[in-house]
C-alpha cells in the first residue's frame, strides 16, 4: 500500500487547489448556471474595478507582500550571518522558534494590545514620561498605510524563514566558507552574504515566495491590524463573498482573480528585487569591499530579532492579563484587580468552537502524519526523493493565495452537494497542514542513520518489523514535533474555516477575529489566549510523550 502514498499526497496538495482555481476563474467571467450566469462576460470585472478605493486596497496588499518578505528575509540573513555557530545564536534560536506555534491572529491581537494608543507600551511611559492621562489620538493600529499590518506579518514570518534557513544550513559548508572568508579579511556578515547566502537562498526561495503569497492575501491579520478605509483587498473579498445578494458571487470571483493578479505582481516585483540584490552583492564583491567592521550591524540584527520575540511574547502576556483583569483604566500599567468574571461569562460559549478547533485539528494532523510517514517510507524504500517536483507540490497550497482558490473550492463543493460539514472542513485543513508536516518531518527522516536498519536486517528482521521497532520509535520526537506544527497550522486557519464552515462550523480563531471588531478586550483576550494555548499544549505533549517513551531508553533518542 505504500506505493499509493506519494500519489495520494500529490492529489491532496494539487486537486483542491486546481479545482478551486477553476471554481474561481469560471464564475469571474460570468458563467455560473446555478445563479443564472450562462454566458461568458467581463461584467464582473467591470463591477469590481468600479468599487471605490479599489486601487488603494490593491496597493496595500501588494506592498504587504513585498515589504514583509524583504524585511523578514534581510533580518534573517544578517542575523544568521552575524551570529551563527555562537552561543547567542543557539539561545535566540530557542527563543524565536516557539513563535512558529503562535497563530497569526493571536500574534496580531498581542501586537495591537502592545502598540495601541491605550496599549501596554503607552502605559509604561505614562504619565511620568509623556504626561498622558488619556490615550493620545493617534492612528497606530489600523493606520492608513498598513504599517502595523506589515509589522504584525513580519514578526510572524521571521520565525518561519529562520526555520527554513536552519533546515538549509547543514547542506552548505558554513564553517569552511566562514574560515575562508575570514582568512581573506571579510567580516562575518559580508563573508556570509558573499560566500554562503546565495546557496542557502536557492533552497529557501519557495519559502520566501510562500511568505509573499500569504502576506499579500492574509485576511485575519488584515482584519485586526489593517486599515479600514479602504480595507486591504483580501478583507474586501471576504465581505463580497459573504454578501447575502447571491449575484455578488460573480463580483467576488472576479475580485479573487484580481487577488491572484496582485500576488503575482508582488512575486514579479520580488524577482526584480532578487536580481538587484544579486547584482549589488556581485558589485560589492568585485570591488573588494570586505566590510570588516560589522559589529554595529550584527548588534542591530540581534536587537531586532530579540525585539521580534519580545513583542510577540509580551503581547501574549498582555492578552493573558486582559483575560483575567478587572478594572484597568489608562494610564495604569497593571489592572486594579484580577477577576475570573470574564471567563465565567465566556466559557459557556466557548465549548462549541473549542471542540470544533480540537477535533478538526487533530483529524487533519493525524491524517497528514500518516500520509507523510507512508510517503517517506516509500521514498526510503525506492531511494527516490522526487526533487524539485515534490517541492513544487508541497508549496502549491502555500504559493496560491487562499482567497484565490478556497472560494472556488467552496462553490465546487456546493455544486457537488457537499455542504458545510465537519468532514469537508477537515479535508480543506488537510490541504494546508500536510505541507508543514512534510517539511518538518522530511529532514530528520532522511537524516536517519540506516545502519540501524542494516543491523536489524542482518539479525533476520523483516522490513516491516524494522520500521515499527527501530525507525519509528527512534524518530518519535520528530514525528510528534511535526504533528504539533501541523496542529498549530490547523488552529490558525481562518479563511478556509470561514468559507467552508459557512458560519455553521466556527473555531476559536474565527470567533476571536469576529469579536475583534467589538472592542471588548477581556473577551478578545480570552479567545486569543485559548487560541495560543492550544498550539503550546501540542508542543508540550510533543516534548512530554517522547520523554516518557524513552525514560528507560535514552540511547535511542536520536531525533
Amino acid at each position: 500500500m505504500l506505493r499509493f502514498a506519494p500519489a495520494l499526497a500529490v492529489a491532496i496538495l494539487s486537486l483542491p487547489v486546481l479545482a478551486g482555481l477553476a471554481g474561481t476563474v469560471i464564475p469571474a467571467f460570468g458563467y455560473l448556471p446555478a445563479l443564472g450566469g450562462t454566458a461568458l462576460t467581463l461584467d464582473p470585472f467591470r463591477v469590481v474595478l468600479g468599487q471605490p478605493g479599489l486601487l488603494r486596497s490593491c496597493l496595500i496588499a501588494l506592498s504587504c507582500g513585498v515589504v514583509t518578505a524583504a524585511v523578514s528575509t534581510a533580518l534573517v540573513a544578517v542575523f544568521v550571518g552575524g551570529w551563527s555557530q555562537t552561543r547567542t545564536f543557539r539561545f535566540m534560536q530557542s527563543l524565536v522558534s516557539p513563535l512558529l506555534a503562535v497563530p497569526h491572529a493571536a500574534a496580531a491581537f498581542g501586537l495591537a494590545f502592545m502598540i495601541a494608543p491605550s496599549g501596554f507600551l503607552a502605559r509604561l511611559v505614562s504619565p511620568w514620561a509623556t504626561g498622558w492621562t488619556r490615550p493620545p489620538d493617534w492612528l497606530i493600529v489600523n493606520d492608513t498605510f498598513g504599517l502595523s499590518l506589515m509589522a504584525g506579518l513580519i514578526v510572524k514570518e521571521v520565525p518561519f524563514l529562520l526555520l527554513m534557513v536552519l533546515a538549509a544550513l547543514p547542506q552548505v559548508p558554513v564553517t569552511a566558507s566562514r574560515q575562508l572568508s575570514a582568512t581573506l579579511g571579510y567580516g562575518r556578515v559580508s563573508g556570509f552574504l558573499f560566500a554562503t547566502w546565495p546557496a542557502i537562498y536557492r533552497q529557501i526561495r519557495l519559502a520566501v515566495f510562500a511568505v509573499i503569497a500569504f502576506a499579500s492575501s492574509a485576511v485575519d491579520v488584515a482584519v485586526i491590524l489593517g486599515p479600514t478605509t479602504p480595507a486591504p483587498l483580501p478583507v474586501r473579498l471576504v465581505e463580497w463573498m459573504n454578501d447575502p445578494d447571491l449575484s455578488a458571487r460573480f463580483m467576488a470571483s472576479a475580485g479573487a482573480v484580481l487577488q491572484l493578479g496582485v500576488t503575482l505582481g508582488a512575486l514579479l516585483i520580488w524577482l526584480v528585487v532578487e536580481k538587484l540584490g544579486g547584482l549589488m552583492l556581485m558589485r560589492l564583491a568585485a570591488r573588494g569591499r570586505r566590510l570588516r567592521r560589522d559589529a554595529s550591524v550584527r548588534r542591530v540584527a540581534l536587537a531586532l530579532m530579540g525585539l521580534t520575540a519580545a513583542i510577540v511574547f509580551g503581547g501574549l502576556g498582555v492578552l493573558a492579563l486582559w483575560s483575567v483583569s478587572g478594572l484597568w483604566q489608562f494610564p495604569n500599567v497593571l489592572p486594579d484587580m484580577l477577576s475570573l468574571r470574564g471567563w465565567e461569562k465566556t466559557l459557556p460559549r466557548v465549548g462549541g468552537p473549542l471542540m470544533t478547533t480540537i477535533t478538526v485539528g487533530l483529524a487533519a494532523t493525524v491524517l497528514s502524519t500518516l500520509i507523510v510517514v507512508a510517503s517517506l517510507a516509500r521514498e526510503a524504500e525506492t531511494g527516490r526523493t522526487g526533487g524539485n517536483r515534490t517541492l513544487f507540490f508541497l508549496y502549491l497550497p502555500l504559493l496560491v493565495p487562499q482567497a484565490g482558490f478556497v472560494f472556488g473550492l467552496k462553490l465546487f463543493l456546493a455544486h457537488g452537494g457537499v455542504g458545510a460539514t465537519w468532514t469537508a472542513l477537515v479535508l480543506v485543513h488537510l490541504v494546508f497542514v500536510l505541507p508543514y508536516v512534510f517539511l518538518s518531518l522530511s529532514a530528520p527522516w532522511r537524516a536517519f542513520d540506516t545502519r540501524y536498519e542494516a543491523i536489524a536486517a542482518g539479525l533476520g528482521k523483516s522490513r516491516r518489523a524494522t520500521f515499527f521497532a527501530i525507525r519509528l520509535p527512534m524518530l518519535a520526537r520528530a514525528v510528534f514535533v511535526a504533528m504539533a506544527i501541523g496542529f498549530a497550522v490547523s488552529v490558525g486557519q481562518y479563511l478556509p474555516t470561514v468559507l467552508i464552515g459557512a458560519g455553521r462550523l466556527v473555531t476559536i480563531t474565527t470567533e476571536a477575529v469576529a469579536l475583534g471588531a467589538g472592542g471588548n478586550r477581556r473577551v478578545i483576550g480570552i479567545y486569543a489566549f485559548l487560541q495560543m494555548l492550544l498550539p503550546f499544549l501540542g508542543f508540550a505533549l510533543a516534548a512530554l510523550v517522547p520523554a516518557l517513551l524513552f525514560r528507560n531508553r535514552r540511547a535511542m533518542k536520536v531525533a
